[in-house]
């Protein structure tokens, strides 16, 4: 490969490649970029000479990143993040973000509990702004913050690497989930003999021991898990008609049970409260569109008590 200038490169290219990136399709990018897909492809053609490499290669599922592509991800993003963080610096109170967007990682449980509240504020705050959720949990969130795939997260820890900053919004606590016809008439809570008896639907990312588990353990007791599953939104459909119990955060079985024929019951163990952290990458000049996400999730979830 040719020693290249930066004076003889073309940095609209850095978009192109940023957006072929997290699009993974040509045809995707271009209506991001707002140009047409054959610009697109003759731009790629220039990354490939600038960079030597394919780049993308093709598959079944559309375009897959390189080795040498994500190598060069966390480099071009933080290249276009100083860029647009040059520009706020001339518009700080900018009010039409239209174009850009903001990767938020959380698991199911928060999206189901303030996903929605929180496209509402963006809205208010950002216009025009899009919110992109990525599923993370505590163990990988820090690594995903620093390689660039996500640009904020909420998530119980994780935030303790070097180049993260973290806030806490508020504390999680725990309530059972079952379907109301396996209550009796105006029961409004299962006691520690009948929680054991149930079947039990265990959410976990390990899939076999839980919380739960560590907390009956201690009291010499077991429970039955009929199932294990990863994601908290397949409870509405894997709970009702049976007698089975879902021990999950409270906030996800609050916005459960309001949309469904289940109900959210105290759990009869004393179990652990654990914080709601908001985490992000520690920069001098953060960038105006994550600083007012940012500022929303502070604000909306710092009011709810969990």
């Amino acid at each position: 490969m040719n020693q290249m200038n930066i004076v003889d490169v073309d940095l609209n290219l850095l978009k192109v490649f940023e957006a072929l990136y997290e699009e993974s399709s040509a045809s995707r990018a271009a209506l991001r970029l707002g140009v047409s897909q054959s610009a697109v492809s003759a731009s790629l053609r220039r990354l490939r000479d600038v960079y030597g490499d394919a780049l993308f290669m093709r598959t079944g599922r559309g375009l897959a990143p390189t080795l040498r592509a994500n190598q060069l991800r966390p480099v071009i993003g933080e290249a276009l993040a100083k860029c647009r963080q040059s520009l706020a610096l001339l518009a700080p109170t900018a009010s039409d973000f239209s174009g850009r967007a903001v990767t938020l990682g959380l698991s199911d449980d928060f999206e189901i509990a303030y996903g929605r509240q929180l496209i509402d504020s963006v809205q208010v705050r950002a216009p025009g702004l899009r919110l992109i959720f990525r599923q993370t949990h505590s163990q990988i969130v820090a690594d995903a913050l620093l390689d660039r795939s996500i640009d904020l997260a909420i998530t119980a820890g994780g935030f303790n690497a070097r180049m993260l900053s973290r806030e806490v919004l508020t504390e999680g606590g725990y309530s059972c989930l079952v379907d109301a016809a396996s209550l009796q008439p105006e029961q409004t809570a299962l006691n520690i003999d009948e929680f054991v008896a149930r079947e039990h639907i265990l959410v976990s990312s390990g899939g076999f021991i839980g919380i739960v588990d560590e907390a009956l353990a201690a009291m010499g007791l077991t429970r039955k898990v009929s199932v294990s599953t990863t994601h908290f939104a397949a409870l509405p459909y894997l709970l009702p008609g049976t007698a089975a119990v879902a021990t999950i955060p409270s906030h996800a079985a609050d916005t459960i049970a309001r949309v469904t024929g289940l109900v959210a019951l105290p759990c009869p163990l004393t179990l652990p409260r654990y914080p709601i952290e908001l985490g992000w990458r520690t920069t001098p000049q953060p960038d105006l569109a994550i600083q007012r996400v940012k500022e929303t999730i502070v604000n909306d979830l710092s009011e709810n008590a969990v």
